[in-house]
């Protein structure tokens, strides 16, 4: 993992989750803006896979557990998924509060990706 990415992603995911949870406290239903946001975490999420496979590819290991960090990294693929799928579904500003959910759930596991990555 590249420190300062992951970093980036964190507070991205976290700024996303307060956009999306002030849309859903605005009574907003899912949007293509909402939904569009949800999407940046996940494009994040794509490009830190590709980052992660290079760097394991090339000798580096998670120094706790490469195969748990690889396993957090799937989940967290596919929780935004998960939460568009449910806003697509079920149309109403509850649905922009589970996108809000899934931002923050990411943001969550990036962390204790780097946790497991870093070794503390």
């Amino acid at each position: 993992m590249i420190e300062w990415f992951v970093a980036l992603q964190i507070g991205l995911a976290l700024a996303i989750a307060s956009t999306l949870l002030v849309f859903g406290l605005a009574k907003r239903k899912p949007s293509l803006v909402s939904l569009s946001l949800l999407a940046v975490v996940e494009v994040g999420l794509v490009a830190q896979s590709v980052i992660s496979i290079v760097l394991v590819a090339g000798g580096a290991r998670a120094k706790t557990d490469t195969i748990e960090f690889f396993a957090y990294l799937f989940v967290a693929l596919l929780i935004p998924a998960g939460g568009a799928f449910w806003a697509l579904i079920e149309r109403n500003r509850w649905s922009t509060m589970v996108l809000a959910v899934a931002a923050a759930t990411v943001a969550v596991m990036l962390a204790r990706m780097q946790q497991i990555w870093l070794g503390f």
